[in-house]
């Protein structure tokens, strides 16, 4: 009788604790990201910030939840989500048709895409302004063949760096800079003579990935992100990232 007893009260130790380490589980959203693009995603002063981060820790705010943070190559992303290694994958993640194949995508929450940075007081006012005129961009960069497709008439000044890029515009050899949303919205904002069309060249949606076994866990993303937009959270960290004027 003892040793059935004893059997009986080590089984229910062990299924409390399942059970306890079920319900963490459920509060807590494992989240995979590779922190090294800002402003998206980035460490600063050995902590991990940036529009990304923010975004998804008032996320899980919202739906009641905490985040752990995984750090990871921006290659092996999707298959931890793939492998069961995490529940979400945050970084910068466009949303293509390849990847929606294997995972799932919240409902996109930024625009990026190319866009054209360039002086305030330039002649550079539409993206029609572009023609026949000097554009910055870096070489090796969807940039470049796709100015040489859609824009033959612009006169490229393909260049190694993005710093390099922006201050042939801020100097003058060049009336506009094109480049990833990001990067642009990032350097417009440490100066006060530069600024981000707002009409893009091209759009793609980020989106966040979720592994496509849990169709709930996207459901409340979804949910969650509508509700940041409309009581203005979600704006708030958009102007933190992307609108805030240069100090």
């Amino acid at each position: 009788m003892t040793t059935r007893r004893t059997l009986l009260t080590a089984a229910l130790t062990l299924g409390l604790a399942w059970s306890a380490g079920s319900a963490h589980a459920q509060e807590t959203i494992r989240a995979v990201t590779d922190a090294t693009f800002p402003p998206m995603e980035f460490v600063k002063d050995g902590k991990r910030t940036g529009f990304d981060i923010e975004l998804v820790e008032a996320l899980a705010g919202a739906m009641g939840k905490k985040v752990e943070w995984i750090d990871i190559d921006f290659k092996g992303l999707i298959p931890a989500l793939q492998a069961g290694r995490a529940d979400i994958a945050v970084s910068a993640i466009y949303i293509t048709p390849e990847r929606a194949k294997v995972v799932d995508f919240t409902d996109p929450y930024y625009a990026g895409g190319l866009v054209v940075m360039t002086k305030k007081d330039g002649p550079v006012k539409t993206l029609k302004d572009l023609d026949g005129r000097k554009v910055s961009v870096q070489v090796g960069t969807k940039s470049v063949n796709y100015l040489k497709e859609h824009y033959p008439s612009v006169q490229r000044v393909e260049v190694e760096k993005n710093q390099e890029m922006f201050n042939l515009v801020q100097i003058g050899r060049a009336e506009a800079a094109v480049t990833g949303k990001p990067a642009a919205k990032l350097f417009a904002q440490s100066t006060s003579d530069l600024t981000v069309l707002g009409e893009q060249i091209t759009t793609e949606d980020y989106g966040i990935a979720v592994p496509k076994n849990k169709p709930e866990l996207t459901r409340d993303l979804n949910a969650a992100l509508q509700k940041l937009k409309a009581d203005g959270s979600y704006q708030a960290i958009v102007n933190k990232w992307f609108e805030a004027p240069a100090k």
